[in-house]
């Protein structure tokens, strides 16, 4: 019983070791992110940049959010819907299709 509580001990510390280095690993790094990160008039300017304000769409085959000017428009019955990929755009259409000869 002792040998067992012994490797429960240790496991038990190198947890808590790793846990401790992660939290001053995300310390250090984001000290080290604001002191390069640019200063007002910087982001200032980045905000007059088209790309600064993009709309994401979700896709309601997978659910992955997508930006709108990369997205796969597809007008469905006056609706018009986004996709990711071709392959959710045609598996939507084969289930509308599926859905409206069910109807």
């Amino acid at each position: 019983m002792n040998f067992l509580a012994r490797i429960v001990r240790f496991l038990f510390w190198l947890l808590v070791l790793s846990w401790g280095l992660r939290l001053l690993r995300r310390i250090v790094g984001g000290m080290l992110r604001n002191d390069t990160a640019p200063g007002p008039q910087a982001a200032e300017a980045s905000i007059d940049t088209p790309t600064a304000a993009r709309r994401l769409v979700r896709d309601p085959v997978c659910g992955m959010h997508v930006d709108e000017t990369r997205s796969i428009p597809f007008r469905d019955g006056g609706e018009l819907v986004h996709f990711c990929s071709t392959a959710c755009r045609d598996a939507y259409a084969v289930n509308s299709k599926k859905l409206a000869a069910n109807g």
